[in-house]
């Protein structure tokens, strides 16, 4: 046997992997011909029935039509991409350009640009909070910048101790809570005073990026690489409760309220599915086999799938989106 027919059966075992697993059906593959390079983060309009995906080594933003499965559109002319989120109400796209330091206000129908904010050198990234109509920005050496939805004003800028990886919001209450990888720390924000409150130190777990949020039982969810582990924290104390280990070089990762389990998508090739058998305890329900450097992901609650960005490469041909729904 060749070694290109090795890799290739190598490839569809893998693939026949993710759909036979018992905690994801993978139910779609939406191929993105032409996209070529890293894919960071994803934004979800769930009226409209599409996904935007940030391409960021290929400077555009892709748009996928999750009814039709097939990508209808190519916003070109980005400066690597990194965070977006969608305003529902005024059908804006918010496109966080982290070489050009510009975020760009678009005109979700037309894509036609609105608005831009200069002077936000490595924007990442991206949160609205729709009871404020505020958006939130994590950029530069250590920033959460503050702009109003409306007409795109930045009118505040918290200080932290260094970049922001990814950050949550509070629904029900008035915190932030930020991920400061290079501080090794979590720093926690007042929404309202818009002044850091707390800091909580990871002192043996680093290299904290993902996070995720079960505001209900007052805990966070930190996705570390050096060790990799899934990190829970008590939202009232900081203090660790449970910690589990997980494949290498996460990127995202994502509660799910109605099932009680974490999605943490890995570049080691795994999507890692883990049981929440009470607020204290957790197991590790699955490996999903997915692809090398596959770590990029967004799950959508009302939808009830999860989407995870796939590299283009050798084995895996060109860019896709997978579409997987808990089994």
């Amino acid at each position: 046997m060749s070694f290109l027919a090795v890799l290739c059966f190598a490839f569809l075992e893998l693939s026949t992997r993710a759909a036979d697993s018992n905690a994801l059906s993978l139910v779609k593959t939406i191929p993105l011909p032409g996209v070529r390079g890293r894919i960071d983060h994803f934004a979800i309009d769930n009226k409209g029935e599409r996904l935007f995906m940030a391409a960021l080594g290929n400077d555009t933003v892709e748009v996928i039509d999750l009814a039709a499965g097939k990508r209808i559109h190519t916003i070109p002319h980005c400066s690597e991409p990194q965070g977006l989120a969608f305003v529902p109400a005024a059908n804006r796209l918010v496109i966080a350009n982290g070489s050009s330091g510009e975020v760009k206000l678009l005109d979700a129908t037309s894509f036609e640009a609105i608005k831009s904010i200069g002077n936000m050198p490595d924007a990442d990234n991206v949160r609205y909070d729709a009871k404020s109509d505020l958006i939130y920005m994590g950029y530069g050496d250590g920033a959460l910048g503050i702009i109003r939805a409306a007409n795109a004003e930045m009118i505040a800028s918290i200080k932290l101790d260094g970049h922001p990886e990814s950050f949550q919001l509070e629904q029900n209450g008035g915190r932030i809570f930020v991920n400061v990888p290079d501080a090794g720390n979590i720093e926690v924000i007042d929404r309202d005073k818009r002044t850091r409150i707390a800091t909580w130190p990871m002192e043996q777990f680093r290299a904290n990026f993902p996070m995720g949020l079960d505001e209900a039982n007052h805990r966070l969810f930190i996705g570390c690489r050096h060790p990799a582990r899934l990190v829970v924290l008590d939202t009232n104390t900081g203090k660790k409760v449970s910690d589990v280990e997980i494949a290498g070089d996460t990127d995202d990762l994502y509660y799910d309220a109605q099932r009680k389990q974490i999605y943490v998508s890995c570049g080691a090739g795994f999507i890692d599915v883990i049981s929440q058998q009470s607020a204290d305890s957790y197991q590790l329900r699955e490996q999903v086999a997915t692809t090398s450097g596959a770590r990029t992901s967004f799950f959508s609650a009302e939808r009830g799938e999860l989407y995870l960005a796939v590299r283009a490469g050798f084995i895996s041909g060109s860019a896709a989106i997978r579409v997987y729904r808990p089994r």
